[in-house]
This record gives C-alpha cells, sequence and structure tokens, in this order.
C-alpha cells in the first residue's frame, strides 16, 4: 500500500475509480456465479418434479391391475381399487414434496452472496471514508 498523503487529488480520484471499476467487475461476476448455480438446482428440481409424473403415471400404473387383482380375491373389488388408488396418491405426493424442496433450495433467484458481499464492500467503503474525514479534522 502506498504512502496516498503525497498523491494529488486527481491521482486519489483515478486510483479510486479503477478500484471501483475493478470491484463492480468481481461484484458482477459472483452473482453471475451465484445465478448460474440456482439456475441448476431449479433445473434438477423441475426434472424431478417431472419424474415423479412419469412414474406415477407409468411406473405405478403397471402393478395397479396387478395389485387391484390380488385385493379383490379377499376384499370386495371396491375396497381394493380404493386401496391402491391411495398407495398411488401417497407415492405421487411424496415424489411431488421432494421435486418441490429442490425447487424451494433455489428461490429466490437472486444473488445473496454478491448482494451481501456487495454490502460489505460498500460498510467498509463508508469507513475509510469516515476515518479519513476525521484524520483531515485533526491535522
Amino acid at each position: 500500500m502506498t504512502d496516498t498523503r503525497t498523491d494529488s487529488t486527481g491521482d486519489l480520484v483515478s486510483r479510486m475509480s479503477e478500484q471501483v471499476s475493478t470491484l463492480v467487475r468481481e461484484e458482477l461476476a459472483l452473482a453471475r456465479t451465484e445465478m448460474v448455480e440456482k439456475g441448476k438446482k431449479a433445473g434438477t428440481g423441475a426434472g424431478l418434479l417431472g419424474g415423479a409424473g412419469v412414474f406415477a403415471l407409468y411406473g405405478v400404473s403397471a402393478l395397479l391391475f396387478t395389485i387391484g387383482a390380488a385385493l379383490a380375491l379377499v376384499w370386495p373389488a371396491w375396497l381394493a381399487a380404493l386401496v391402491v388408488a391411495v398407495l398411488v396418491l401417497a407415492a405421487a405426493g411424496t415424489a411431488a414434496l421432494l421435486g418441490k424442496k429442490q425447487v424451494q433450495q433455489a428461490v429466490p433467484p437472486s444473488p445473496q452472496a454478491a448482494v451481501d458481499s456487495t454490502k460489505r464492500d460498500v460498510n467498509t467503503v463508508k469507513a475509510a471514508a469516515k476515518r479519513g474525514y476525521h484524520e483531515r479534522d485533526d491535522a
């Protein structure tokens, strides 16, 4: 770090401008990275929800007739069909809840880490500016 007391105001403003530009670029890169990661999580959650629908429709339906027929041997047919329907809906509900959890982890789609970092940077600049004003008062 250089001694800024001997630098001209123009040099200080120029250096500050360069540092602010660098800081803004780094914060934008952080925000972009965070948004990409959240997008991936949202995609994963949506895929899981779609997969849950496919499994609920095709995977379980292949067993419905067999389970219903087996239960109809010991229960009335209406009761066997009701039990099978409740089991299928419970499996679909479980898959939907798991998919919903994945989607919720991706929202809100704001770059929270970048926002927090920017707030810390602003507070640091404010504190440094305040110290600088106090040092001038003391001089």
